[in-house]
């Protein structure tokens, strides 16, 4: 449909929308106004999809968060995803028996963040919860025959 032109003149093509200049005698192309009038006006400063993927921030849970905690005996057991491991907080420090026994059960003492530790694998995950469920029991049980409390244990 493209009709050749003689140089000399200047004339626009309304099916290729192209314009033939008098000094070069070339043809240019031009975006036709129909397309530029169909642009969004709104969106002209709105990242595009390509540039939010993955910018998304969610929500997460509290990292570490608490499965136990017995205020009365001061005892709290935790669990961290992020640094893949269970933890046990006393509010004071616990009697020797009690930090044997955690020592016995293959606990660290962080004394950092004065917590007690044991960290989790994927392969023993199950089984590390709950081995640290049963020392957080054990340990309270512990605890209150030592300060003469009850024997009920909230969990």
């Amino acid at each position: 449909m493209s009709r050749k032109r003689k140089p000399d003149q200047e004339s626009t093509d309304t099916t290729t929308s192209e314009t033939t200049t008098p000094e070069a005698g070339t043809a240019v192309a031009e975006p036709p106004e129909a397309v530029t009038d169909n642009l969004p006006a709104a969106d002209d400063n709105r990242p595009s999809f390509a540039e939010r993927v993955g910018q998304r921030v969610r929500a997460s849970a509290a990292d570490p968060y608490v499965i136990a905690a017995d205020p009365a005996l001061g005892v709290r057991l935790y669990e961290s995803k992020r640094d893949r491991q269970m933890a046990i907080k006393f509010d004071e420090k616990p009697s020797r028996p009690v930090l044997d026994r955690m020592r016995d059960a293959g606990w660290v003492w962080k004394q950092a963040d004065k917590i007690w530790t044991h960290a989790v694998t994927p392969e023993t995950a199950a089984g590390t919860r709950i081995k640290a469920e049963r020392l957080y029991q054990e340990v309270g049980k512990m605890i209150r025959q030592e300060i003469g409390a009850g024997q009920e244990i909230p969990f």
